[in-house]
């Protein structure tokens, strides 16, 4: 029996486990046991912006319901596509389920996805990397790697678009969100460049976020006002708070050279309107694969991920003096886990690693 966690998109808080039979498989198609799969606030994200960006696309199921892509390790039990042995193990996106079953192409690295509903999808989302011939994924560190490689990307790739415009004028950016991981690896590259930057948090998260060491500054939303208003500024916010939002750009008023939306850890204060009546620059979605397209042309494909895999070893090295990774097993704990980070009960220093199947760490 095959099973999958899937939310209702209209209801984040509306969920079921979804039971089916294993699908029988068609020639060129490959099945896959998901072994495991990392669960951060960056997942929350994907669901909220599931329509706007397709994530709901990634993985098609009957309306209402939805399933949340996730960065995750499988491994090839069985094969209709002889470029594809069964054995490997696989890095890539995949659905909070106890199988999954795509159309595969092999390539260098691994194989893609070429479902006909993935056609429109970057590459980046298509792909499954075999971990086996990668060595950015080793044994010692692969939970770290499941949980951090992707959301790294982004933040590097942020980090990255906003040096290759000279950060818009800015002298210092702000990032919202400041605990979440993907704020403190884009805090990680920021530092490494020498860019000023300037962390947004919550009181509960304060001393976690100053323990880290990566950011200049460190403020509560409370705090916003207190800044320097004349100091030419830009903002990254991975809390889409539309409220935090807008106090910034208020504050800011002439000296707010770029804004960029990459999250919603605070899901239920975004808006839905594109802040065009906000003063400065109007915010801007930020779409990593747009810039990692660019920069695949500008360094070629080899180089970039030559530059990725350096940095974030780097960043995985590090790792272990502020994320203490969890395990957790079954759709009960899978459940739970997802309610605990749609709800905002998660600890910014705790990473965790579920499956669907309840014996996956048995031993």
């Amino acid at each position: 029996m095959a099973q999958c966690f899937e939310v209702n998109r209209s209801n984040l808080r509306d969920t079921r486990i979804r039971d089916g039979q294993p699908a029988e498989l068609a020639p060129g198609h490959v099945r896959l046991a998901v072994e495991r799969f990392a669960f951060t606030a960056n997942n929350i994200s994907y669901a909220v912006a599931g329509d706007m960006l397709d994530y709901w696309g990634f993985f098609p199921a009957n309306a209402p319901w939805g399933r949340i892509p996730t960065m995750g390790l499988g491994t090839v039990v069985e094969s209709a596509n002889p470029e594809i042995a069964t054995g490997g193990r696989y890095f890539g996106f995949y659905p909070m389920a106890t199988e999954h079953v795509l159309e595969a192409r092999a390539k260098s690295t691994g194989f893609a996805d070429i479902g006909v509903h993935r056609t429109h999808h970057a590459a980046a989302y298509t792909s499954f990397i075999d971990v086996g011939n990668d060595p950015s994924f080793p044994d010692d560190r692969l939970d770290e790697a499941l949980l951090l490689r992707g959301l790294f990307m982004t933040s590097f790739l942020v980090d990255d678009f906003l040096a290759d415009n000279q950060f818009f004028g800015a002298e210092q950016t702000l990032v919202t969100s400041a605990s979440s991981k993907t704020s403190v690896a884009l805090a990680h590259c920021l530092a490494i460049r020498g860019h000023h930057s300037v962390g947004v948090t919550s009181a509960p998260n304060r001393g976690f976020v100053e323990q880290l060491g990566l950011y200049d500054e460190v403020i509560l939303y409370d705090d916003i006002e207190t800044l320097v208003a004349a100091v030419p500024s830009a903002v990254v916010d991975m809390a889409g708070d539309a409220r935090v939002r807008a106090r910034i750009h208020g504050h800011f008023d002439g000296t707010l050279t770029h804004s960029c939306q990459v999250g919603a850890t605070h899901w239920e204060e975004r808006d839905t309107d594109d802040g065009a009546a906000l003063p400065g620059p109007a915010p801007t979605f930020f779409f990593a694969p747009t810039q990692m397209a660019k920069r695949n042309d500008d360094w070629g494909p080899g180089e970039f991920n030559t530059r990725v895999g350096e940095a974030l070893d780097v960043f995985l090295e590090g790792a272990p003096t502020w994320l203490t990774v969890e395990r957790s097993a079954g759709p009960e704990a899978v459940e739970r886990v997802y309610r605990d980070a749609l709800e905002g009960r998660t600890s910014p220093d705790t990473g965790q690693i579920l499956s669907m199947s309840g014996d996956a760490f048995a031993g």
